[in-house]
């Protein structure tokens, strides 16, 4: 037995709960404020949609089928929604579902790649409508506008 105020016994092999995490120091830290600061984010775009559709947490509780102290939490930052609360809260807001998976870290944001495929998927556009908008993306992206020419060489 050490004698009071002696440090305690060194230990020959490593246990599990003195172990360092493998890894660059910090980064738990780092991916843990991060998710903390989409969090945040996510609660603030949710609203920030909220206060400009003049709804009350109540009403959007009442509209969206959550409960208004959780829509609460997630407004502070404090809970992270599943995809299916996301869902009904894009619904009761009227912003597309995508919006909100994107703020939450569920999909990553479209890149231009995606914009033709979104186009094409459209059940709402004829296929005479999703022909001409492609092709208008495509001459904008390509830097001609609608009916230009590109200029050739020479």
């Amino acid at each position: 037995m050490p004698a009071l105020g002696a440090p305690p016994p060194t230990q020959a092999h490593s246990t599990a709960s003195n172990r360092t995490p493998r890894g660059a120091p910090g980064t738990f830290a780092r991916v843990g404020d991060e998710v903390a600061a989409r969090r945040k984010a996510l609660g603030e775009f949710i609203r920030a949609e909220r206060r400009t559709r003049r709804l009350s947490l109540r009403r959007l509780s009442e509209v969206s089928g959550i409960s208004n102290p959780y829509l609460s939490q997630i407004e502070r930052g404090l809970r992270k929604p599943s995809a299916d609360v996301l869902q009904q809260i894009a619904r009761a807001l009227g912003v597309p579902t995508e919006q909100l998976y994107v703020r939450a870290g569920i999909l990553e944001a479209s890149t231009d790649g995606n914009l033709i495929g979104h186009i094409r998927r459209d059940p709402a556009l004829t296929q005479p409508q999703k022909d001409a908008l492609e092709r208008l993306y495509r001459e904008f992206r390509d830097g001609a506008g609608p009916g230009e020419e590109e200029p050739g060489p020479g």
